[in-house]
């Protein structure tokens, strides 16, 4: 199901959320505000203390949500309350101690139950992939891997013979975070990606406005798009007008793709 939101004539949108933000009952009400606006799916991100990859707004976002109790379990129930209520593919984002604790078979099990179609570990080496791409495979899951700017020819090579559900291009050295503009670095480095493989790929990190998302889907087969739609829920004044934000915000990037 991941793969047959690709086209050559579609660009796919897929906005990052933090599950239970600002409350597991809510939650779901904002995933389907961006799903009437547009999106093609969904990263779901499972509340972590310590999320690597991720800036300072999806940190207080993680932060609020873990104290408002959104454990493991609840972030699952709100995946699939997501999952049911817009129809659309739904890849669980957490990080490898979340995924090791639980144990691979167990939470790719639980991930599957949930009615998720993949899941996304930053911090998950390719050297060390292969046992979660099996017990992934074994509950129908894709799992999703990484490229960077500064990631060699022999690596992108060994991403793509692990037949990723989609190959993550990080557009943006650092963590993720709203960039004033683009360094431009995402372009080489899909180019680098399609001499190597025809795996769709999607640029994340760094991206933020319609004419970034824009210019990124010109050189990828789609884009995510986390902190600037996480930021418009952690200032939103109540519930309501976080999904009327996130509505409009995500209407404006489905209009420039």
């Amino acid at each position: 199901m991941i793969r047959s939101m690709f086209g050559p004539d579609h660009k796919v949108l897929l906005p990052y959320m933090t599950a239970g933000l600002p409350n597991e009952e809510v939650s779901p009400d904002l995933f389907a505000a961006m799903a009437d606006a547009g999106a093609d799916g969904f990263e779901i991100g499972i509340p972590y203390s310590d999320p690597l990859m991720d800036g300072p707004v999806i940190q207080k976002a993680s932060q609020e949500a873990l104290e408002a109790g959104i454990d493991v379990d609840a972030a699952l129930r709100v995946v699939e309350k997501v999952a049911h209520r817009t129809g659309l593919p739904c890849l669980a984002m957490t990080y490898a101690n979340v995924v090791f604790r639980i144990g691979l078979e167990a939470f790719c099990a639980r991930l599957a139950s949930a009615g998720a179609q993949g899941v996304i570990v930053p911090d998950l080496p390719v050297e060390e992939a292969e046992p979660v791409l099996g017990a992934a495979a074994a509950s129908g899951l894709g799992v999703v891997l990484f490229v960077a700017p500064t990631t060699g020819e022999d690596r992108i090579r060994a991403v793509a013979a692990r037949d990723p559900a989609f190959i993550y291009g990080v557009a943006e050295l650092g963590v993720t975070g709203e960039r004033e503009k683009s360094s431009g670095r995402a372009v080489e480095l899909s180019r680098r990606v399609r001499a190597v493989t025809d795996i769709p790929l999607v640029l994340g990190v760094g991206i933020s406005t319609p004419e970034q998302a824009a210019e990124a889907a010109r050189v990828a087969d789609g884009v995510i798009v986390g902190s600037a739609l996480v930021r418009r829920v952690l200032e939103a004044a109540s519930p309501e007008n976080a999904a009327k934000s996130l509505n409009e915000a995500v209407r404006d990037l489905r209009a420039a793709l």
